[in-house]
């Protein structure tokens, strides 16, 4: 792990809060849902989405665990403070992302509609440019040639 000086402007400046904003998603999903079904399947796929939602949490919690035990912050509007390379940040770049993803895709099947998928595209391209990239810039500003070397062994998502 490196760590680096923070300051009060020291941030990614992401566009929008992760976890409010897959809320959000997932609220408006429901809404959808209720006026237009659009199912999937004739029947919910209750055990792959269960699976899906499983899987999410706990990479998810396992992240922020790691990145707490890190002593950085989990909130992408606070600095962070060293690079955090272990635990799930050893096979993907974004464990919180991504389980918060495999969460909402497994909510997607749980409510049996393409509504969330639908709502899925924007979410993630609205995450990468306007979260993960700015994130990335960030971090290379900051922690430059230690977290190139991460980048260049650790892929972004999976």
């Amino acid at each position: 792990m490196t760590t680096a000086a923070t300051t009060s402007t020291d941030n990614p400046g992401v566009l929008v809060w992760p976890p409010l904003f897959y809320l959000s998603a997932l609220v408006l999903m429901v809404i959808l849902r209720a006026l237009a079904p659009l199912p999937i399947f004739a029947v919910a796929a209750a055990w792959p989405a269960l699976l899906l939602v499983v899987a999410g949490v706990a990479l998810l919690a396992t992240g922020r665990r790691t990145m707490t035990a890190a002593g950085t912050n989990v909130n992408p509007t606070r600095p962070a403070t060293t690079i955090v390379s272990s635990g799930p940040f050893r096979f993907t770049r974004n464990p919180l992302y991504v389980g918060v993803t495999l969460i909402f895709t497994g909510l997607t099947l749980a409510f049996n509609t393409w509504w969330g998928f639908i709502l899925l595209v924007p979410v993630l391209v609205t995450m990468h440019f306007g979260v993960v990239l700015r994130e990335e810039r960030y971090l290379e500003r900051k922690f430059g040639e230690p977290y190139r070397q991460y980048r260049s062994r650790v892929r972004r998502y999976f």
